[in-house]
C-alpha cells in the first residue's frame, strides 16, 4: 500500500530539498550562531528550526494554514510578528564587536543555554509565514486529498527530520576546525553581514505587508 505513495514522497522530498537549501531566515540565523557561538549552540538552533516544521505541518494537516491564508488580518499579524523578530535578531547582529582568541572556556561563557538556542531556532522557523504558505501549497497541490492521514503524518515527520538534518550539517560545516579559527577571528564581520541580510529580509516582509494594507501602491 505504501508503495503507491512513493512517487508523491519523492516529489515532496525534492521540492523540500530545494526550499530548505535556499538562503533565507533559517540559513542566516544558523550561520550567525555558528560564527558567533560555535557548533553546539548552532546545532541546538538547528534542532529548534527542525521542530518549528512541526507547527507548519500541523497547520496544514488540520486546515489552519488555509484559514491563516484566507484570514487577512491574521496573516498580516503573523507576517508583522515574523518580520519584527527577524529585524530584532539582525539589529543585534550588526552590533557585533571583534572577539578575543577562541578558547573552550570562553565558548562556554559566551554560549546561550541550550533551551534559548532551541527557542531561537523554533521561533525563527515558526514565525516564518512564508514557510506556512509553502507547506500549505505542499499539502494542497502536491499531496493528494485521498492520501491517508497516517501517510501525511509520515511526510511531516520526514520533513521535520530532513530540515533539522540539513541545518545540523550546515552547522558542522561552518564550524569545522580547519577554518573555524579564521571564521572566529572575522566572525564580527560575518555577524554584521548576516545582520544586514536579516534586516533586509525583515524589510521585504514589511514592504509586502504595507502593499497588502494599501500603504504602498502596487507597480
Amino acid at each position: 500500500m505504501l508503495a503507491n505513495y512513493w512517487s508523491e514522497f519523492v516529489t515532496i522530498a525534492v521540492v523540500h530539498l530545494f526550499a530548505v537549501m535556499s538562503p533565507g531566515p533559517d540559513f542566516a540565523v544558523v550561520s550567525k550562531y555558528s560564527f558567533s557561538h560555535g557548533r553546539r549552540t548552532a546545532m541546538w538552533v538547528s534542532v529548534g528550526i527542525g521542530s518549528g516544521i512541526i507547527l507548519h505541518v500541523t497547520y496544514s494537516l488540520v486546515g489552519l494554514a488555509l484559514i491563516i491564508h484566507q484570514t487577512l488580518w491574521l496573516y498580516q499579524l503573523l507576517l508583522c510578528a515574523g518580520a519584527l523578530y527577524l529585524g530584532w535578531i539582525g539589529v543585534q547582529a550588526i552590533q557585533a564587536q571583534p572577539r578575543a582568541a577562541y578558547s573552550a572556556e570562553q565558548a562556554e561563557v559566551r554560549q546561550p543555554s541550550r533551551w534559548r538556542a532551541f527557542l531561537i531556532g523554533f521561533l525563527t522557523n515558526g514565525l516564518n509565514v512564508k514557510a506556512t504558505l509553502f507547506f500549505l501549497a505542499l499539502f494542497t497541490t502536491i499531496i493528494s486529498p485521498q492520501t491517508p492521514l497516517v501517510v501525511k503524518m509520515g511526510y511531516g515527520a520526514y520533513l521535520t527530520v530532513a530540515t533539522a538534518a540539513w541545518f545540523l550539517t550546515l552547522s558542522w560545516i561552518l564550524t569545522h576546525k580547519r577554518w573555524f579559527a579564521v571564521l572566529w577571528r572575522n566572525s564580527h564581520w560575518l555577524d554584521r553581514v548576516m545582520g544586514v541580510l536579516l534586516i533586509l529580509l525583515a524589510g521585504r516582509l514589511l514592504v509586502e505587508l504595507a502593499h497588502s494594507l494599501g500603504f504602498i501602491a502596487s507597480a
